[in-house]
């Protein structure tokens, strides 16, 4: 894994948080999510995990057993906080002090919240700016903070 910002890397951070969000779901869970997005917000960076839920889990959905889905979700990113959050801190260089994960099945998504202990510096800040104010034309290139996987 680069250091934040890492010229190597050749992301800017919120893909990188993207991307390592990915590899480690598909790690720990055996399947990971089919695209990733990252946003800061102040202190918070909100991670959107899309597709991903595993066949056994549909279903389970499908015969109305979500509630059961959930709690073992829950259950599992309660044993997973302390890697996530350890992987967040090594890549923003900023103390996590609350993590929260949702999982939702129509659309399959999940919201991954992380709370830190301070606002972003002014560089991150610039990216998320910029990021979020790129002209819609321009969208197909701002794909390098967007992490899709097969």
């Amino acid at each position: 894994m680069a250091p934040p910002g890492d010229p190597e890397q050749g992301r800017p951070l919120l893909g990188q948080i993207s991307t390592e969000i990915v590899r480690a779901f598909k790690q720990y869970y055996g399947k990971g999510p089919t695209k990733a997005k990252s946003y800061f917000l102040d202190d918070v960076l909100i991670v959107i995990l899309r597709g991903g839920i595993l066949q056994a889990e549909q279903t389970m959905v499908e015969v109305g057993q979500e509630d059961a889905v959930r709690e073992f979700r829950q259950r599992f990113e309660n044993e997973m906080s302390e890697r996530l959050t350890h992987l967040v801190e090594q890549l923003t260089a900023r103390k996590v002090i609350n993590y929260q994960s949702q999982i939702l099945f129509d659309p399959d998504m999940s919201v991954e919240i992380f709370v830190f202990d301070r606002e972003m510096d002014e560089a991150h800040r610039r990216e998320t700016v910029e990021a979020l104010t790129r002209p819609h034309a321009a969208l197909a290139e701002a794909r390098d903070d967007e992490t899709e996987t097969a």
